[in-house]
């Protein structure tokens, strides 16, 4: 009798217990192939190392034979050299996927091309064997992380894939059965068997092109030029059914027939319309099939070209969407016209000098271990050349560059002001920036460029006596790329090298007290102008200050001021011009200087030095 049925107390309870009892049995299942598996890892800890003496081997007799029947080196699945190959093996694809199709329906079997069609079939075969028996059992996967590449698990992961199954059916002799039956292309059919190939050669090429868009474009194109290749086939054998040149809706058989076919394709399947009008019940069927068929793929076509073209230019559509955004807020807001033009040139510079609005983006997508690697072979170098970080430790510059961001500025944007808190350094990747001052920020001091880094020193500085703030304007000269390194990001850094910090404090000290007396001596213009020719230095006090400094340093009253006054007004009588290579400029009134030579002048030199000396 039949065993009794079991009984059931809660239907929920007993499910659950179910699924429990087949998760066990699968984790005891997983952990049973990981025991058996002899490249798996051992938690055991493994032998000590042992003196090993290699034993003593004799050189080959002909060692030139080795090398012509050395090994095929085993490649990675993304080795060019495989690609290459992948290639020939496409190619003998498509040779069997249009040219069966097309022999199967066109009388193209002649006593003169059967011996061509023999020998391109027989060439595409041995294409086909030589993959399978000499590249595919070479081709290294991954197992349990671990990448196999021994010869003998390459091969039996080879043959015991779906992949091996497929290449064994697309290569079975059935050309065999032309002796029986004839020429016929259809024994070949199964050749076509072999789109794995295809596919593997389309996703290898898409991931080394750097344009890959433009891959996709093509392959799309093909699968639109192969759907009308096929329909013609269909509608040159629904002809030969009919009856060639029987009616006006069939193939006239005037011309080339394939031609012919092709253009009836096209004009159906893309309904461009005027066609002969079918009569028949069969023309008719034929036609309303052809005629949806057409609609849903040249819709699904146009579809993924859509697609295709969407996906290369979402970066330029993500660009305007946000260019418009914010040209659309600056309108609403009103916000000046120079404003909005400044925004305008820094989209478009931005988008033109980097290909995207904000690398960051880019680079959070990917692993630490990869945006290392990308750091380190951008900045690494650039950061080791900078005197204030050498004798760092290298991973606290490693650390450094990964906490980067990038930041363009336009021409005459200042970078940094003098007077303001130091929160950022700076390091040049691409244009110029320029230390100025003088009344108008209009003398140039020095021009730092690509590669160059400024305001390290304000960020090792602390907020006593205005130790953390700029000692200088510096602006860019066109248009800069800089890389910022904000000070809560390096202080975090140096946490985690004490020895390092202790080398930036001791450097920042020594260099903060030169990087002071070298401004105090460059940026003073914007008081007095300071020239190591006394000479030179008589002929440049501007009257203005000299006056404002006698009334307020020496305290001369009213009366004797005017005389001082009087007494340097003498000299706007004095005209002077500037020839060269005669051409004499127009003549201006001397504004500066006072009379060499006497003792009063040097008496108004000093007090024209007097805001100086009391600084110093």
């Amino acid at each position: 009798p039949p065993p009794p049925p079991p009984i059931v107390v809660n239907r929920y309870a007993d499910d659950q217990l179910r699924d429990v009892v087949k998760r066990l049995r699968d984790r005891t299942t997983l952990y049973r192939e990981k025991i058996v598996d002899p490249y798996a890892s051992s938690p055991e800890r493994s032998p000590p190392v042992s003196e090993y003496e290699s034993p003593t081997r004799l050189l080959p007799l002909h060692p030139y034979v080795n090398v012509t029947w050395r090994k095929i080196k085993r490649s990675p699945p993304a080795d060019r050299r495989y690609i290459a190959w992948l290639s020939v093996v496409t190619v003998a694809f498509n040779y069997n996927l249009w040219f069966i199709s097309a022999r199967m329906a066109f009388p193209y079997h002649t006593s003169t091309t059967i011996p061509v069609w023999f020998m391109c079939d027989l060439v595409a075969d041995l294409i086909y064997i030589v993959d399978m028996v000499f590249f595919q059992p070479r081709l290294q996967f991954v197992k349990g992380g671990d990448i196999i590449s021994d010869r003998v698990l390459t091969k039996k992961n080879y043959r015991d894939s779906q992949k091996f199954q497929t290449a064994l059916l697309s290569v079975l002799p059935l050309d065999l059965l032309y002796i029986p039956f004839g020429f016929k292309s259809f024994f070949r059919a199964n050749r076509i068997m072999r789109f794995e190939a295809f596919f593997e050669f389309s996703d290898r090429l898409e991931g080394i092109l750097t344009r890959a868009y433009i891959w996709r474009v093509i392959r799309t194109i093909g699968y639109l030029l192969f759907m009308l290749h096929i329909n013609a086939c269909i509608y040159y054998v629904a002809s030969a059914y009919e009856g060639i040149g029987t009616t006006k809706w069939v193939y006239s058989g005037e011309g080339s027939a394939y031609l012919r076919c092709y253009y009836f394709a096209v004009r159906t399947l893309i309904n461009i319309g005027g066609l002969p009008e079918p009569h028949t019940v069969f023309e008719i069927s034929f036609q309303m099939s052809n005629f949806f068929i057409g609609v849903f793929v040249f819709s699904s076509l146009i579809g993924q070209m859509r697609d295709v073209i969407g996906a290369a230019t979402a970066g330029q559509t993500y660009f305007r969407a946000s260019m418009d955004g914010c040209v659309s807020y600056m309108v609403t807001n009103r916000i000046p016209k120079m404003v909005q033009m400044r925004v305008r040139t820094w989209y478009n510079y931005t988008w033109d000098s980097q290909g995207m609005l904000d690398e960051s983006e880019l680079l959070e997508q990917m692993p630490l271990v990869m945006r290392t690697a990308i750091a380190v072979d951008i900045n690494l170098a650039t950061f080791q050349k900078i005197d204030l970080f050498k004798g760092c430790d290298n991973q606290m510059l490693v650390d450094m560059l990964l906490r980067l961001k990038s930041i363009v500025y336009l021409p005459g944007d200042f970078v940094v002001k003098k007077g303001d808190i130091g929160k950022e350094m700076y390091i040049i990747k691409a244009g110029e920036v320029q230390v100025v001052g003088g009344p108008d920020n209009k003398i140039v001091f020095v021009t730092l460029k690509a590669g160059c880094v400024f305001g390290e020193i304000s960020l090792l500085q602390s907020s006593a006596n205005g130790g953390n703030r700029r000692t200088a304007n510096v602006a860019a000269h066109g248009f800069a790329n800089l890389f910022v390194l904000e000070k809560r990001d390096l202080f975090d850094i140096l946490v985690h090298y004490p020895e390092s910090q202790k080398v930036l404090a001791r450097k920042g000290n020594t260099e903060s007290a030169l990087l002071r007396v070298t401004n105090d001596l460059l940026l003073t213009v914007n008081s007095l102008l300071i020239l190591l020719d006394l000479s030179a230095a008589f002929n440049t006090i501007d009257h203005d200050i000299l006056i404002s400094r006698l009334a307020q340093w020496a305290g001369v009253q009213v009366t004797a001021l005017s005389w001082f006054h009087s007494y340097l007004r003498q000299r706007y009588e004095w005209k002077f011009s500037v020839n060269i290579e005669m051409s004499l400029s127009s003549a201006a009134p001397l504004r500066y200087g006072v009379p060499q030579g006497s003792v009063l002048a040097l008496i108004l030199f000093s007090i024209y030095m007097l805001p100086l000396i009391t600084n110093h």
